[in-house]
Order: C-alpha cells, then structure tokens, then sequence
C-alpha cells in the first residue's frame, strides 16, 4: 500500500498563458506603486505580502501581495517597480522560488495547483502541474540542481516534481509520512534528501532519488542507501514545526518551533547527530536560513530577525538585527507621568499607552531571501520588503 503512494504521478498541461506585463504592456490594472518610507532600506510595496524570491544576480525579485498575483520588480534608481504581473493562480500565492541556473519561476497556491514560468521572448510562459492533493500548497522549492522541485501541502503530504522528456510533462511523486500540513521544506546541498517541518511537531529528513534523474549519491549524513520516499531522519519539537533549512555543506540541520526554541544538529559525525536546543525570549519563529556553516537567521512573530552564531561548536543567541543603537528614552517620573497616566484612563480607558512597534516591520516576518550584496531580505505581512546588512 505505501508503494502505491510513493508510485502516485500526475501529468502537467500548458498553461492559459494568462501571465500579463505590467502597467506598461497592459493587460490588466497596473499594480500600485510603492509607497514612500525615509529609510532606503525599506520598500512598502503592499498591504500585505504572502512570500518573495530573488533572480539569480539579485537584479529582480518576485513576490505575492497575499492575492493570485506574483508582482516581478526590478530597480529604477532607489525604487523598485513592477516590471510584471504574473496571473495564473485562482488562489492566493503562498509560496516563490525563482531558479537560479535555469532563470524559471515555480509557484504554488490554496488552489492546489503549482505553475513553472519559462521566459520566452519577453513574456513569461506558465505550465500547470497539477500535484493531486486536496488541500492548499504551503511551500515550494526547486532542487538544487533545478532538475526536481518539491511542494508542500496541507494535504499531509509533500509533491516530489521532476520533468519526464519523453512525454513532455512535469510528474509529481507524493511522500505522504506526516501527520498534519507540512508548514516547509529544504533540500539537502546533494539533491536527494529533503528536510520536512510539520505541524505535527516534527522535522524529517526523506529521500527524493529518482532513477533516472539523480545520479546516486556517494556519501551523505545518512548513507547511501537512500530508496524514494524512505524516512530517514525524525527529530521532535515541543510545538508546530514551523521552518527548516540545511547548512551549504549539508552537515547541519537547523528547524524552529512555536515553543519559540531553535534545534541545530549537527550531523558532522552522521545520523541521527549531535543536538542543541535554544529558547529565545521572542515570539515564535516562522522562517529561519543559514547564512554560512557557522551563522543562521531566524524572524517570525516578534517582527524582526535575530543571528545566532556558532561558537566553537556551541551555538548563541548573537543579537537582534533591529536592535536600536544610542542612549534609551528616559521615562517621565513623578507630575508628568501621574497627568500621562490619568489623561490615558480618560480617553483610552487604561493607565498606559498604546505602545507602537519600534521595529522596520510591524508584523510577522513570513519569508528570508538572499538579496543582494552582503544583505538579506525579509518580507512580513506588514506589505514590507527589508534589507538587512550581514
């Protein structure tokens, strides 16, 4: 019966070709401009944003203004603005990836549906893959080499996607190992194992190989003997496994919890490794990205990112990104805090204020690119887009 599951494929059809330019090439509503902020590291593209991906020379980025568009934007002096509109989803976009050898976009939505986009001749072109699951994509992921890509799902499953030449048709191969909606996925440098986050509490570590596609590995954490769809890898949190990635050399594993803690593994001397758990004083992480072998960048619900860094072997909460720098404000004492007090009783109805976030972003942080030069990137449900200097 498992065997039948793993051996489930799909077909893929072109798409309508609905994918529209932008206010220049019509077709459509322009999108809005982006909105003015004094800080140039700061775009305030949207209301909101769902999620965002770079191309590969950081000259352009795609993202989804939590609607069925993917808004491509490239940079015209110190704004960004929309080159063009991509509309093929019926849902909402809920996840990017932007290939960088192959220059194609995968796209995936709450209509179960994913799309690659091929630029042609000026016009991005859509193909349709049709995953089969009956509940919304969360996640999608091109494979390191860009030859597979995989989809997460509230289906309790994860669409493994590769191209069949013969029949010209993108093929979909379900792992379907979990016990509630995958929340995210990360593909393993050596492109066959995929790391898993679950809202069942867990991250696991599968086998994608393909005959066929992948050429067989010769050494990995967890050997080589790595048949399609098999688990070889299960490590527990105490909440919903929100975000997963791999270190570049694919030795580490780190994921994050809603009980606002952080797991590194190291899997140096091999599987199942050597675990650390941090608990942060944040609210919980929802995306988290290892910038090198020795950094890694968490952000979620307290609406900045924060750098954890390894040192000699033991990981440390580094600091937060948006940390303020200077002299603290002085709190009001005595005759002037007594009249605060009393005034906000009389028209908020409560003894203190109103607080406003004193951070870049004033809602949780949904996604973490690689941007350009020595920066990242965040997007939030704020409508924000971030830089951060690393």
């Amino acid at each position: 019966h498992a065997a039948q599951d793993f051996s489930c494929t799909t077909m893929a059809f072109r798409g309508r070709g609905r994918g529209r330019g932008g206010a220049s090439a019509g077709g459509g509503d322009a999108a809005p401009a982006a909105r003015k902020v004094a800080d140039p590291n700061i775009q305030w593209l949207a209301d909101t944003i769902t999620c965002h991906a770079w191309n590969a020379d950081k000259t352009k980025f795609a993202m989804c203004p939590n609607n069925t568009e993917v808004r491509i934007y490239t940079k015209s002096g110190d704004d960004w603005v929309v080159e063009q509109v991509l509309d093929e989803h019926d849902k909402v976009v809920t996840s990017i990836d932007w290939g960088a050898n192959t220059n194609r976009i995968v796209t995936c939505g709450q209509d179960r549906n994913a799309y690659v986009w091929s630029f042609k001749n000026g016009v991005w072109k859509p193909t349709l893959v049709i995953l089969r699951i009956n509940r919304a994509a969360t996640q999608v992921k091109w494979s390191p080499k860009e030859d597979k890509f995989a989809v997460a799902s509230g289906a309790k499953c994860v669409s493994i996607c590769y191209f069949e030449e013969d029949n010209d048709w993108w093929v979909s191969k379900h792992i379907r190992k979990h016990d509630s909606t995958v929340s995210d996925i990360a593909w393993h440098p050596g492109n066959v194992l995929l790391a898993t986050a679950s809202t069942d509490t867990k991250c696991r570590v599968f086998s994608t190989f393909i005959k066929g596609v992948d050429e067989r590995p010769t050494q990995t954490p967890f050997g080589t003997k790595l048949p399609f769809g098999s688990l070889q890898g299960t490590y527990e949190s105490a909440g919903w496994t929100h975000s997963c990635d791999w270190s570049p050399s694919g030795n580490q594993l780190v994921f994050v919890g809603h009980d606002s803690t952080i797991t590194f593994i190291d899997l140096n001397n091999g599987a199942p490794g050597d675990f650390q758990i941090l608990r942060v004083k944040e609210l919980p992480f929802m995306r988290v990205k290892f910038l090198d072998e020795t950094r890694a960048i968490a952000a979620g619900h307290s609406c900045y990112p924060v750098l954890f860094t390894n040192n000699g072997g033991t990981w440390e909460y580094t600091r937060n990104l948006d940390e303020k720098k200077g002299p603290a404000k002085k709190k009001a004492s005595g005759t002037r805090a007594a009249f605060a007090m009393f005034q906000n009783k009389v028209t908020k109805g409560q003894d203190g204020g109103v607080a406003n976030l004193d951070t870049k972003h004033k809602n949780s942080i949904t996604s973490i690119q690689f941007g350009p030069g020595n920066n990242i990137t965040t997007s939030a449900l704020d409508g924000k887009v971030v830089f951060w200097q690393v």
